[in-house]
């Protein structure tokens, strides 16, 4: 089942309270694109990177199969660059430095071999971006899942709401959905941004897990306690990769399939968080990741006997 994933690939330079790197590979893309070859290949990758951008990443990438024909090369330029450092709480950050480089300058065009595309990831980039490797496709995928954060509803709100009325599913955070519905209740919120277009709406809750809403059904999916998380970047993009993967690789878009999706994508985001960068997901293997959602199943599941 070809899927589409259009993002960022960066480097990012990081500090938590268990360390510090400068420089390792990141970006939206990336983590998706490590994520869902768990589950789907050929993953088609549409992005934009400098020259800086290390051939032995590529290769790995290449390895899992996932394909660079829609990826940018702009050899004298630098790929995109974020810093930051997370605060003792691991949910909150400070941006240190954003160095948009060969991002700036960022207009995918889809080969033709990208045709075919049947599912399509669009990473969190400006809602023109997304919209336009939409109208870029000839025939509409089966499912169109968009990532968006609040920065888009604070400077482009019109576009934004252009490509809702685009998609099937939107990601959003907690805040952000309260944000770009205007109400506090998350039920209402998600009722609110249904009627903008996405059928689904998925709210992340970060380490209280995950609500996903289609019409009046409701699922919660939580969030495995962990012992240790050494850096959250990239959690919520693992979490789309693993979401969108796994619904790929059974091409099944019902309301109960996606739930099992939501587990699945939780049971990766919960690898990813455990080492700096994507480099957990470069090591995973398949029974970890079946180990890790038979976790995810025993933590929810319970009988119960009503006298």
């Amino acid at each position: 089942m070809s899927l589409i994933v259009v993002g960022t690939m960066a480097f990012d330079a990081l500090e938590t309270p268990f360390g510090k790197v400068d420089r390792i590979i990141g970006g939206s893309a990336t983590y998706v694109a490590w994520s869902a070859s768990n589950f789907t290949q050929p993953i088609k990758q549409v992005s934009i990177i400098g020259g800086d951008f290390p051939q032995e990443e590529i290769d790995k990438l290449k390895a899992r199969g996932v394909e660079f024909e829609g990826v940018e090369v702009v050899k004298d330029g630098k790929s995109f660059f974020w810093s930051g450092r997370y605060h003792m709480d691991m949910n909150t950050r400070d941006t240190l430095v954003t160095e948009l480089n060969v991002l700036e300058q960022f207009n995918p065009q889809l080969p033709d071999n990208y045709q075919d595309c049947e599912y399509l990831m669009l990473g969190n980039l400006a809602p023109a971006v997304q919209m336009s490797v939409i109208n870029q496709l000839k025939n509409r995928p089966k499912l169109i899942v968009m990532d968006t954060m609040n920065f888009w509803m604070e400077v482009a709100m019109d576009d934004l709401k252009k490509t809702l009325s685009m998609v099937d599913v939107i990601m959003v955070n907690d805040s952000e959905a309260r944000q770009l519905s205007g109400e506090y209740s998350l039920v209402k919120a998600a009722a609110k941004i249904q009627e903008m277009g996405p059928k689904f709406v998925i709210i992340k809750k970060g380490e209280h897990g995950a609500l996903l809403f289609n019409g009046k059904k409701v699922f919660f999916a939580p969030a495995l306690p962990l012992e240790e998380v050494f850096d959250p970047t990239g959690a919520g993009d693992t979490f789309a990769g693993g979401f969108i993967g796994h619904v790929a690789r059974t091409g099944d878009t019902s309301f109960d399939n996606m739930k099992n999706a939501i587990i699945v994508g939780s049971a990766l985001a919960s690898f990813c968080v455990e080492k700096f960068g994507p480099n957990r997901m470069q090591e995973l293997t398949k029974e970890e990741i079946n180990e890790r959602i038979d976790q995810f199943v025993d933590l929810v599941n319970f009988e119960i006997s009503l006298v």
